[in-house]
């Protein structure tokens, strides 16, 4: 017991501890700044929530990005790692390539495509108008600045690409051979031996990005913050807002937050029970 004591005590006093207080701060109208004590309000707040205009539209705004960054992310990632897993000339350089821009941080990727999206002198306007394309406004256009932000969000797959490229290469040969005796062609090999081995890699992925994109913040904090018309104002962003920039809110996002997590819940206990019928562990 007094090995892990140490642990016992910083989880206690810096997880279980605040995630109690907020759940009876979700309860409450209490501020940061205000010099008095919690005052207990009841389910005011998710009844607030439920007439805020801003709330549903940030919801609705995460549901949209997580639906377009999370399968592209998925399926973009688990591309290159079949590509990098191939036997071909320079495949050392190439995974390199490709996990580089993970190790990038945050801020100084968000100012990279910041200069990439910019409507005038951008990269990606530029070389679209070298077929006489008219770019868009991709940060400063409702229409396009949340589909901007998704794709931005393949920049940093490298992380997943790892993962796809350790399930791949733990896939027995013996698997691939038998195939290949039985004449399957690759297409086949791919869907009915590569994909069923490394489902539980899939699982593990789908769980992180379902986790990952319902709590996007930094990037869009630093490039659009929430703009143009809102288009870009996530659920964090304005749980944030509410905590620390709107005054006597702390109660109200601390009742945001803990929607998120029963959205974030029910989400990864439909991939849990969906995962019954598509993943594959060895031995079983």
């Amino acid at each position: 017991m007094g090995f892990v004591s140490p642990w016992l005590i910083g989880f206690m006093v810096f997880l279980l501890m605040p995630i109690g207080l907020s759940f009876y701060l979700s309860f409450t109208d209490w501020s940061l700044s205000q010099a008095r004590a919690p005052m207990f309000v009841g389910l005011a707040n998710y009844a607030d929530l439920l007439r805020d205009e801003v709330f549903l539209k940030v919801l609705v705004n995460t549901v949209v990005y997580a639906a377009i960054a999370l399968p592209a992310g998925l399926l973009v990632s688990l591309g290159l790692a079949l590509l990098l897993n191939t036997q071909a000339p320079g495949q050392p350089l190439f995974r390199t390539i490709i996990f580089l821009p993970s190790l990038v941080p945050i801020v100084a990727s968000a100012m990279l495509w910041l200069w990439l999206f910019n409507t005038r002198v951008g990269l990606i306007n530029s070389v679209l108008g070298w077929f006489g394309i008219a770019g868009p406004g991709w940060l400063t256009q409702s229409s396009w600045a949340l589909p901007a932000l998704a794709f931005m969000s393949l920049w940093g797959v490298g992380h997943t690409v790892v993962i796809y490229l350790a399930g791949l290469q733990d896939v027995p040969r013996e698997l691939y051979e038998s195939a290949e005796i039985d004449g399957a062609s690759p297409l086949r090999r791919l869907w009915h031996v590569t994909l069923p081995t490394i489902s539980p890699v899939i699982f593990f992925n789908l769980i992180m990005a379902i986790i990952g994109t319902f709590q996007v913040f930094t990037v869009p904090y630093i490039m659009t913050q929430g703009g143009p018309d809102r288009a870009t104002y996530f659920f964090s962003m304005y749980l944030f807002d509410n905590a620390f920039n709107f005054p006597g809110r702390m109660g109200y996002a601390s009742a945001m937050a803990w929607i998120q997590l029963l959205i974030i819940l029910a989400l990864t206990g439909v991939a849990f029970w969906t995962s019954r019928r598509w993943v594959h562990y060895q031995g079983k």
